[in-house]
Parts: C-alpha cells; sequence; structure tokens
C-alpha cells in the first residue's frame, strides 16, 4: 500500500514519512525533493524565478509521476507531500484514491517553532508573522486535509506519531470510497469524495442521532444509486424506509408534496428525524421542500445523483415548487445538515445530462472564475462523453468541486439573498430567461442546463445593448458553449408566453426585473433594462427575426 502524509508547514511530514519508511522497509519519497531535482533548483529559487503558478505545475508532474497507486497490503511506499500539493483538485484526485492519507495536525504555536528553527525556506511564509500565516494557511486548506483517513493530532515525537499512524493503518477501510474534500460551513457539511454516498450518509445519520434512514428519491435515481445506498445502510445495520417521488419537475408539485407529507405522518416521522434527499435538482427541491414544511421543519441530507445538483442545486438550501405560472413561486429556504456528493454517481448519467448541467457550470465561470473557464475550454468535451480521461484524471471531480465550493462561498455572504446589489442573486445569471423558457416548455421539452445556456446567451445580448457586457465576453462565453454544443438551435415558443413567463420572474424588486449581467470579469446586477432590449435578446435565443 500507498502512504501520503499530508499537512501544514512544519508538521514533521518528510521526517515522519522516512522514518515510517524505513521501520517497514519501504520506499520514501519525498515529492519536493522530486521537484528541486527534477527542476534543478531549490523551489524558493522556483519562487523567486519563475512565481508560484510555474511551481505547482511542476508539482502537478511529480503527483502524477507516481503513477497508480499500489495494491499490496504491505507499505510499499511512503509519500511526504508539500503543505500545498492538496490545495490542487487533480492532485488530490491522483494521490487520495487508492492510497491511505494520513493528515499531520499540529497547533499552530507549535508549526511555528518548528519553523523558526527549520534551515529550510518556505516561500509562502517569508516576511511572515508565523503563528498567524500558519492560521491562515490552515483555514483555507482545513477541508482538503481533513479528507484524509487518518488524522493525528497532538502527538509531539516521532515514534508517537508512527504509532498512531501504525494504528489507523491497521482499521478496515474498504468499501468507505474516497473522501476529497470534507467542511464544515454555516450552511451544513459539505463532502465530496468516489464512492463515499452510504458510508457518509451513516455518519451524517450517526451525528444527528437517528434512529433509522428516511430515504426520498425518485425511480430514476433510485435505480441507479439509491438501491446501492439502501442496501449499504442496512448493511451497516440501519432500518431503511422509503418514499419515492414522480420524476423531475412532476415531483415539484403541491399536490406531491401533500402527498410526500402523509407518508411521513404514516411512518410517524418525528420532529428531529432527518430525510435523505437521493436524486437530482428537482428531487432535491421537492424532497428540501417537504423537509421544510412537515413538522414545521426536520433536518435534510442532501444526496445529489446528477451533475446539475452536484454543481449547483444542492447547495444553498433554497428549496421550491412549481406553479403552472412560473418555476420555484413556492419554496422555503432550509439549510441542509449535509450534502454528501459522490462523484461515482455520474457515471450513470445519460450524455444529454452531463452536457446540459454545463450550462450551470459556464455560468459559475462567467461570475469570475479564470481557472473553471479554463478547465471548461480544455477539458469540458471529456466531461460530456463521460470518457476514461474525464474519471481517470479527475476533471469531473474537479469541476464538482470549483462549482460547488464557488456557491458555498457565495452562499455563506448572503445566505438569504438580500444583498441587491451582488452577492447570491449574482447565481441567477442566465436564468431568468432560462426560467421563462422552462415554464413556457411546460417544465419537459428543456433540461434546467440548456435552458440556462440559453439564458446566458440572452444576458450576454442584453449586456452588450446596455453596454456593460465587453464584445470578446460575449464572445468567449458564446464560443464555449458553441463548443459544448450548448443552446445552438434556435427555439419554437411562441414569443408572447416567454414574455409573459419573464413578467412573473421571482427577481423582480419594486416592479422591476433585476438582471445579472457579464463585465468583462464578472457580473454586475441591474434593474430597469428597456424592454424593448429584452424583447430583442428572446427574439434572439428564438431564432426570430429582430422587430424593424
Amino acid at each position: 500500500m500507498d502512504v501520503v502524509l499530508i499537512g501544514l508547514p512544519g508538521s514533521g511530514k518528510s521526517v515522519v514519512a522516512r522514518r515510517l519508511a524505513q521501520r517497514h522497509g519501504a520506499t520514501f519519497i519525498d515529492l519536493d525533493e522530486r521537484i528541486e531535482t527534477r527542476a534543478g533548483r531549490t523551489i524558493p529559487e522556483i519562487f523567486a524565478d519563475d512565481g508560484e503558478a510555474a511551481f505547482r505545475t511542476l508539482e502537478r508532474r511529480a503527483v502524477a509521476d507516481l503513477g497508480p497507486a499500489d495494491v499490496e497490503l504491505a507499505i510499499g511506499r511512503v509519500v511526504a507531500t508539500g503543505g500545498g500539493t492538496i490545495v490542487d483538485p487533480r492532485n488530490r484526485w491522483a494521490l487520495y484514491r487508492g492510497r491511505a492519507v494520513v493528515w499531520l495536525d499540529g497547533r499552530p504555536e507549535v508549526l511555528a517553532q518548528r519553523l523558526r528553527r527549520s534551515p529550510r525556506v518556505r516561500p509562502l511564509m517569508q516576511g511572515r508573522d508565523p503563528i498567524g500565516a500558519i492560521r491562515e494557511l490552515g483555514a483555507d486548506r482545513e477541508r482538503f486535509y481533513a479528507a484524509a483517513d487518518i488524522r493525528v493530532t497532538g502527538a509531539s515525537e516521532v515514534p508517537d506519531v508512527i504509532r498512531s499512524i501504525e494504528q489507523g493503518l491497521d482499521t478496515d477501510r474498504s468499501g468507505i470510497g474516497t473522501t476529497l474534500l470534507r467542511a464544515g460551513t454555516t450552511i451544513g457539511r459539505v463532502v465530496i469524495g468516489d464512492g463515499i454516498a452510504a458510508p457518509e450518509i451513516a455518519e451524517a445519520l450517526q451525528r444527528l442521532h437517528a434512529r433509522r434512514a428516511i430515504l426520498v428519491s425518485e425511480p430514476g435515481a433510485w435505480d441507479a444509486v439509491g438501491l446501492a445506498v439502501a442496501t449499504g445502510l442496512r448493511l451497516a445495520g440501519w432500518t431503511v424506509e422509503t418514499i419515492l417521488l414522480p420524476q423531475g419537475e412532476d415531483a415539484k408539485r403541491l399536490s406531491v408534496i401533500e402527498g410526500a407529507a402523509r407518508d411521513l405522518v404514516r411512518l410517524r416521522v418525528e420532529r428531529s428525524e432527518p430525510l435523505v434527499a437521493i436524486g437530482g435538482g428537482a428531487l432535491g427541491d421537492a424532497a428540501g421542500f417537504v423537509a421544510a414544511t412537515y413538522l414545521r421543519g426536520v433536518p435534510l441530507i442532501h444526496v445529489p445523483t446528477t451533475l446539475v445538483a452536484q454543481i449547483d442545486s444542492s447547495i444553498g438550501g433554497k428549496t421550491g415548487v412549481d406553479l403552472p405560472e412560473g418555476k420555484n413561486l413556492v419554496g422555503a429556504f432550509h439549510l441542509p445538515e449535509a450534502t454528501i456528493i459522490d462523484v461515482a454517481a455520474l457515471a450513470t448519467l445519460p450524455e444529454r445530462q452531463r452536457r446540459a448541467a454545463l450550462g450551470e457550470a459556464v455560468k459559475m465561470a462567467a461570475l469570475g472564475d479564470e481557472r473553471l473557464f479554463e478547465l471548461l475550454e480544455s477539458s469540458g468535451a471529456s466531461i460530456v462523453a463521460g470518457s476514461g480521461d474525464a474519471g481517470g484524471a479527475g476533471f469531473a471531480a474537479e469541476l464538482v468541486e470549483r462549482c460547488a465550493w464557488a456557491k458555498v462561498g457565495v452562499v455563506t455572504g448572503d445566505e438569504r439573498e438580500h444583498d441587491a446589489s451582488g452577492g447570491r442573486i449574482t447565481l441567477n445569471l442566465g436564468h431568468s430567461v432560462g426560467h421563462a423558457l422552462e415554464a413556457t416548455a411546460g417544465y419537459g421539452d428543456l433540461l434546467h442546463g440548456e435552458a440556462v445556456a440559453y439564458g446566458l446567451r440572452a444576458a450576454c445580448a442584453i449586456g452588450e445593448a446596455v453596454g456593460v457586457t465587453p464584445a470578446d465576453r460575449t464572445a468567449r462565453i458564446t464560443s464555449l458553449l458553441d463548443e459544448l454544443g450548448l443552446a445552438t438551435q434556435p427555439l419554437d415558443y411562441p414569443l408572447e408566453t416567454v414574455m409573459a413567463h419573464l413578467a412573473s420572474d421571482k427577481k423582480h424588486a419594486a416592479g422591476a426585473l433585476r438582471w445579472v449581467l457579464p463585465t468583462a470579469d464578472g457580473v454586475v446586477v441591474r434593474s430597469g433594462v428597456d424592454p424593448a432590449i429584452v424583447h430583442r435578446a428572446v427574439q434572439g435565443v428564438l431564432g426570430l427575426a429582430a422587430p424593424r
């Protein structure tokens, strides 16, 4: 087996890894030493000459050069990483899968003291107060370190640390998958991984002192994911109850919500008992609304199974059901206790759903995430195809993490969308026209991400017309949509019907619709846009001739 040591600067990764390798006759690998040997320079020199981005490229190559994980039971290799190696999602995908990951955790005061005595220069620590710098790095990286299989805290002597690691390695970790990120946030715990659904649900239920698992799903998600989760929970000793809602937007009807609530009454569900929502965005909206309203609120655990739900709709606590007049017009804010994102579920998705979800991903990139833009431009087609490269190299996992965590950041800053000029409303880029198109289609013919892609094209057209969206920004967004095959065909929908649904959009304030429009490097919120401009933009995405 491979053992990988992670932790902050000064945590002793190299010293402990070397000693552990010697003790077990294993190969010791220091990634920083490998980088320096390959570059012919020290890491401080690389930082000084080429910058941090160049160093991170060398670091990613060193991780890739490790090759496949050692699957033998005995310790074969012990790898010491740099403190920031695990910040890159691609590195974690390569390092954590199939390997035993050990987090050497320590108090900032202890680590800072070690750094003061160390002859080794850490570029990110130079010229800074060591304790303050360590605390800042720890806060920024904790979600990556916390994904480790084994956490060693409090031990200062190397023999004690090694004994703790060996005890952890003796624990049976078969069947628990690979955790890539684990974070406690003000909007609930967020866990991302591969093959983690059942064990993470069990852990969340234990934390909430649940007496059984109440799974809410729909037929497609149940067959693809839910049944295996239920089996895993039963094998772990849990009593499992199941409620199945209709598939897709049909779940988001008030009559369905009533039926689900009556099922909970039949099961005698109490206020302290969590519901586990297993499904895509529509299922999450409906199950979330049930959880928000039954007994005036019961705990909720989200387990999103579609790409669009993993990168967007499961994050943030919005729930909603539809009316004939529009989408999500009835709903509530209800934060989940946990959102468990298992990227293994993506393997079951048809190509159309993966492609459609990238409409939401392009939206997140347009909010100002340059790395996400680059990922979509370089690897979006592989993610759509669901190719081995997308899974093996972690492109899909990186996409999920970047989008989901970006949304966590936005929502935690504006949980209930009170910031009228920014904050959470910015996540509605492309959604005003998108929701109007979905309503016009009867929530059947057009997938949500596809509708958002059309909405993005309309937002770019409106933004250019009012002078906030540069032409080159429009070109980059629309070219990416073209490359991904999104919103490329005209829609045969009545213009008057689309405009009527747009008039009932929930983002109105003081009688005016607030538009989220792209700028050169982000977005701006504008009210009072000339209706003629909106009219022309909607005509454009419908493929109709502009009025003369």
